[in-house]
């Protein structure tokens, strides 16, 4: 006879303590300590697994010899017993967390155009959700978001440009699109699309060198063949938008950076007919940190609405 044959999956709470009772023996080799395991005497210990026998009609353990010892059926048994108990505890431990109150602090640490432009949208929808959840967001260069999360002082980093890191890992979430920025004033404001070829020559406002974003820019411009006149660098998005108002400048941003702007009338955004103008934006995070329940379910949602076309980069989320 197959000695699996007869075996059959549990059904009740009664069934699955078997399994439980018969995995202790198992890994103990002691009737006295897996009664002590399920509170129950050595008597019903030995009760249950002759339950076990006749219900599945097969021999489980060897009798008649001084050390405890399993038949083949009963190795075969402990492995069911072994995978059942691990799905019925997996499951309690996911419903206990799912009907538990989700609260707490999570830490973030963010670029600031990523993490003042684009995050917000996101973030207040997610705590009318769950509103016992605090988010905390720190603005911070490229290096410093990676180095927060490496030591634990944030839970998760956004970044743009993301990029592989000893001790983290890295994911990309959505990609922004790159669009040529100038004043209303501005020979070329009045233009829909404009290839990289016709900035050569312009006063153009830059990031800081160190900046993955500059140097993304720098290698599409090289590519172009491009040479522009760098009147000034800033490593802060802001400045570079005030210095392009003021100067009669252009630059390249993140088109989800102006909507202000674009209200106002103050800046005008020129599509990019050329080159690979879309900037990744990545989810930073420390590897082998399981992180808190908050910051489960808040990158469970950062994740589900990144992926919904008509959600991605906080487009249509109500604030």
């Amino acid at each position: 006879m197959d000695p699996a044959a007869g075996i059959r999956l549990p059904h009740s709470p009664v069934q699955i303590l078997l399994f439980k009772v018969f995995r202790d023996l198992a890994e103990t080799a002691s009737f006295s300590q897996a009664a002590q395991r399920n509170a129950i005497t050595q008597s019903a210990v030995s009760q249950q697994v002759k339950a076990l026998e006749a219900r599945y009609d097969v021999r489980l353990i060897e009798r008649g010899k001084k050390n405890f010892s399993l038949t083949a059926e009963g190795r075969i048994f402990l492995g069911a017993a072994r995978e059942v108990l691990a799905v019925v505890e997996g499951l309690e431990g996911r419903l206990r967390e799912a009907g538990a109150v989700v609260g707490g602090d999570v830490r973030l640490a963010a670029v600031l155009s990523v993490g003042l432009h684009e995050l917000p949208p996101y973030t207040r929808q997610f705590m009318r959700l769950y509103p016992q959840v605090k988010i905390r967001t720190e603005y911070l260069r490229s290096s410093e978001v990676y180095a927060a999360v490496l030591s634990g002082q944030a839970d998760a980093g956004l970044v743009a440009y993301p990029g592989p890191r000893r001790g983290l890992s890295v994911e990309v979430l959505w990609r922004d699109r790159l669009v040529l920025v100038c004043s209303p004033a501005h020979r070329l404001a009045r233009r829909a699309r404009v290839p990289l070829g016709e900035l050569a020559g312009e006063k153009f406002i830059a990031f800081a060198a160190d900046l993955p974003t500059r140097k993304a820019l720098d290698r599409a411009l090289r590519a172009a063949g491009v040479a522009v006149r760098a009147e000034r660098e800033f490593d802060n998005i802001e400045t570079v938008k005030r210095a392009v108002e003021i100067d009669g400048a252009v630059s390249i941003l993140p088109e989800t950076t102006l909507a202000n702007e674009r209200r106002a009338g103050s800046l005008v955004p020129v599509e990019i007919a050329s080159a690979d103008m879309w900037r990744p934006v990545g989810l930073v995070l420390r590897r082998g940190r399981a992180g808190s329940p908050a910051l489960r379910v808040f990158l469970e949602f950062l994740r589900g609405a990144s992926r919904r076309p008509e959600l991605a980069k906080g487009r249509n989320l109500k604030d």
